[in-house]
């Protein structure tokens, strides 16, 4: 139902909530939290620079404009920089994600703060506020009514990633409270984003990301002129979650609850391989697995155990995910996860290519990969796999994974993410020299002006 009038609506609250976060400002703890997002948003960026989906993108845009897209050259409107970088940073599902959404709330937020600061000459403190605000309220943007937009068809990512893009860049930009629940307004009417791209493998969940770092950006800019947006944007009968979750009946309260005190997003997950999320733990299981002494031909069987929450994006339709279509399906398949997994030793950008989803020996011990949904699956306020696997001289091998390797229950260093961006440099075509240069920025760039122009290219 709407606020009546002079009720504060829940944008109202929200936004009255980031503005005291930006008197008290952002704790240490928090500001290694958005380092840590800097370097392995900037080093995704440059991992996919030269891939064909990219590539696709920055030929759709026009060249020219103030801002930066990290490792490219040239520059570029400020929400063309924002699309670029964000559908980078999620193209190949290696970008920071969240237990309890999933949301990957780096590869939107980063990029579409970074381009407008650039562009309107913000510094590094105002990022800082943008990022922090962005992400923590993209968090809790999926506590309200979770699991049920993935139900809907939509993609949480894109979807939330709108408003809280929208949100982050608001506080970066210092718009009053007024502006930024217009913007927010707004943002709901340019919110989108179907999952189907689940059928055959399409390219735009590697879009949404950027997409709705473009939307932030962009309705940010438009509520800043004073253009009116609805204030029940997010609880009104036709509202945000009536419209992407089919329910009006939301926790809207986790939006607000002890903000800029309990952090939310000192959780968040950095994935230790380059595939969906909730495919990690089973690489793990299957990893174990591989080291047990006995050889994909071997296996008669291979039963998982798994959350319903998975079912529609990892399992079905079986016939397809054991043989996805190309290498991105290949990402969402369960199956090709544990079966590339266990052959090649790996999940990195190697793993999911034209040529291993088309590898017969691959192929063949996903096609013996079945599941079975546990009703005790505590998805999705954790991210777990199991492997029960059946020799063909009986022998039977099995492995849990309690929760995803990265997050909160067991968490990379900062000197472990540091080893993946100089990876992901690397494989993008950065030399070493470059890609330290860089990681020295991230430590400082909160501290004064915003120098990104030096990683154009």
């Amino acid at each position: 139902m709407n606020a009546p009038a002079g009720i504060r609506s829940v944008a109202e609250r929200l936004v009255a909530a980031t503005a005291s976060l930006s008197q008290a400002g952002v704790p240490p703890q928090v500001r290694l939290r958005c380092e840590d997002l800097l370097v392995d948003v900037g080093g995704l960026c440059v991992a996919a620079r030269n891939s064909d989906y990219v590539r696709a993108l920055v030929a759709s845009v026009d060249g020219g404009g103030p801002c930066t897209a990290i490792g490219h050259t040239g520059s570029f409107r400020a929400e063309d920089a924002a699309m670029i970088g964000g559908t980078a940073v999620h193209g190949e599902d290696f970008d920071d994600t969240f237990e309890g959404g999933p949301v990957h709330s780096g590869a939107v937020i980063v990029p579409a703060v970074l381009a407008a600061c650039e562009r309107f000459q913000r510094d590094g403190r105002a990022a800082l506020l943008g990022i922090a605000s962005g992400v923590e309220t993209m968090c809790r943007l999926s506590l309200v009514a979770p699991k049920l937009i993935h139900k809907a068809g939509f993609h949480p990512t894109s979807v939330l990633g709108a408003m809280a893009a929208t949100l982050g860049v608001s506080a970066a930009l210092g718009l009053d409270r007024k502006q930024t629940v217009d913007a927010l307004g707004i943002a709901g009417s340019m919110a989108g984003g179907i999952i189907e791209y689940l059928a055959e493998g399409a390219w735009t969940k590697r879009l949404h990301a950027g997409w709705a770092a473009r939307v932030g950006l962009h309705a940010a800019r438009i509520g800043r002129e004073g253009f009116l947006g609805p204030r029940t944007v997010f609880e009104g009968t036709h509202g945000f979650f009536f419209a992407f979750a089919h329910t009006r009946e939301g926790d809207f309260d986790v939006l607000t609850r002890d903000f800029g005190e309990r952090w939310l997003m000192e959780g968040l997950t950095f994935k230790p391989y380059a595939t969906g999320t909730m495919n990690q733990p089973y690489i793990d299981c299957a990893l174990r697995l591989a080291r047990k002494g006995f050889a994909a031909e071997d296996v008669a069987e291979v039963l998982c155990e798994t959350a319903e929450g998975y079912v529609h994006r990892l399992w079905e339709p079986l016939a397809s995910k054991h043989r996805p279509a190309n290498d991105y399906a290949a990402k969402f398949s369960a199956p090709f996860n544990i079966a590339v997994a266990f052959v090649t030793g790996g999940a990195g950008f190697e793993a999911f290519t034209d040529k291993t989803v088309r590898d017969p020996r691959i192929l063949a011990l996903a096609s013996k990969v079945r599941y079975v949904v546990d009703p005790n699956n505590p998805y999705p306020k954790t991210y777990t796999g199991h492997m029960r696997v059946t020799l063909k001289d009986g022998r039977v091998f099995e492995e849990r994974q309690p929760h995803i390797r990265g997050g909160v229950h067991e968490p990379l260093t900062r000197e472990e993410i540091e080893r993946k961006f100089r990876s992901n440099a690397g494989y993008g075509g950065w030399d070493a020299a470059r890609a330290e240069r860089f990681l020295r920025f991230a430590t400082s760039a909160f501290d004064g002006p915003l120098g990104l122009s030096g990683f154009r290219g």
